[in-house]
């Protein structure tokens, strides 16, 4: 030792110790994980076996291959979480699985077709899953693209009003088709622009949270700080207007005044932004018969029971014959509802599967969004907190959007139940959407 100084060897024993201990807590979560998945995996096969024995009294030729279709997606989203992310959240990749099973038994009840390309897009949304934590070593490296991926956000909304590459579905403008295939791009828009709006707001939320006069306690704020929700205001009604949707408009102007909100703790703004919505709708609707007839039809469907609002009073019903316990998988007539699969599945599981089946379905979206509000508490970074945020939003506002709608609590707005409804550009836009939640996780439980 030197004079003077006294040098203190490194506590070999602990350090070993203390990797002991990450370990532990790194094998505890994927083992859970693990755990979660093969009854992920049990449930979704048992119901594929009541809901065929429902239909037509016989088990499934076709079991050993969906059984090992199942098996083979889970236990590869698995083991790449495993290499990739292995301190990220036990609870979200299960839940999904489950979510995304349940939806795959009620299509296949009701269109083999359809089931069988769902198959195909839960593929490939678990591959981008694990390319997603691959490529996203590290949340920071969105941040420093926030403008490119904001660009490509905007590109991405207005490309479905391109002449002969967008295509109108039921009055609205939201897809696009190239060759084969037809997506909705706005599904991918919605991430990229929440990843703008997160890193821009953790740069901007000293400007955005100045009040006028500096110290003095006042309520208004200076225009520049306005500035930004007037641009979102505009482009949703942009979205609204050309492409005569709501849903979507409804769901990005929301995420830009929950995100601003979280960044700044200035309540106004969801004052300001629900008002400048709500004189949206009211602008919308008196331009738009789509619009309007949606207003129309959730105030009062029974007016328009064999037109306009049949969807919606068949949706009634088949809630209203599911009861508690359901009519049994395979045992009820969701058929009878136009666009079941994709629009109305959340009213088909409440037929089969009954208010138990229903009130599971949203306790499994309630633990998805916990998940993601303890991955953004324990984020590393503001921009990764405030990231891991809006994008839990996204997943709980779109789930509440659709089941509030089926139920008539909100007009119906067109989006898709996340993981369960049919549709690929969904199901793929949501499997990348849980990728960086779980990397976001992984950062905040690593040490």
């Amino acid at each position: 030792m030197s004079s003077g100084n006294l040098l203190v060897a490194p506590d070999v024993n602990d350090q070993k110790r203390r990797y002991k201990l990450r370990l532990g807590g790194r094998n505890q979560r994927r083992s859970t994980e693990l755990g979660l998945l093969i009854i992920s995996i049990i449930i979704t096969v048992s119901a594929y076996i009541v809901s065929s024995l429902g239909k037509s009294a016989t088990i499934p030729t076709n079991i050993i291959p969906i059984l090992t279709v199942i098996i083979a997606l889970s236990l590869t989203a698995h083991i790449g979480t495993r290499k990739l992310a292995p301190n990220a959240d036990p609870v979200i990749l299960p839940i999904a699985s489950l979510l995304n099973g349940i939806g795959f038994v009620i299509i296949t009840r009701i269109d083999y077709h359809e089931a069988s390309l769902q198959a195909i897009w839960s593929t490939v949304g678990v591959i981008l899953y694990l390319a997603s934590l691959w490529f996203i070593r590290n949340s920071a490296i969105l941040d420093r693209y926030r403008y490119l991926l904001g660009v490509g956000g905007i590109g991405l909304l207005i490309l479905p009003l391109v002449p002969k590459l967008g295509i109108n579905i039921n009055g609205v403008r939201l897809w696009i088709h190239i060759g084969p295939m037809t997506f909705q791009p706005v599904e991918a828009a919605k991430l990229l622009l929440a990843i703008f709006f997160s890193s821009y707001f953790v740069e901007k939320r000293e400007l955005l949270g100045h009040p006028i006069g500096g110290d003095k306690k006042v309520t208004l704020f200076e225009i520049r700080a306005l500035g930004p929700i007037f641009a979102a205001w505009g482009i949703s009604l942009l979205i609204m207007t050309a492409e005569r949707d709501i849903g979507f408009s409804l769901l990005i102007f929301l995420i830009f005044i929950i995100t601003l909100w979280l960044a700044t703790s200035r309540k106004t703004y969801l004052v300001l932004g629900g008002g400048l919505f709500g004189l949206g709708t009211i602008f919308a609707s008196l331009l738009f018969l789509h619009v309007r007839e949606r207003l129309i039809v959730w105030l009062n469907p029974w007016k328009y029971a064999s037109t306009i609002g049949y969807q919606l009073i068949q949706g009634q019903f088949a809630l209203g014959f599911g009861g508690v316990g359901g009519t049994g998988l395979g045992r009820g007539h969701p058929t009878i509802i136009p666009v079941v699969t994709s629009d109305y599945i959340f009213a088909a599981i409440g037929e089969e599967m009954g208010l138990l089946g229903t009130t599971a379905i949203v306790f499994a979206f309630l633990l998805i969004v916990g998940a993601g509000l303890r991955a953004s508490l324990r984020a590393k970074s503001d921009f990764s907190k405030l990231l891991a945020a809006s994008f839990t939003a996204i997943i709980g506002l779109q789930s509440f959007f659709i089941m509030a709608g089926i139920v008539r609590l909100l007009p119906l707005t067109g989006v898709t139940l996340p993981f369960v409804a049919y549709g690929g550009s969904s199901l793929v836009a949501n499997y990348v959407l849980i990728a960086v939640l779980m990397r976001i996780s992984h950062e905040g439980n690593s040490t």
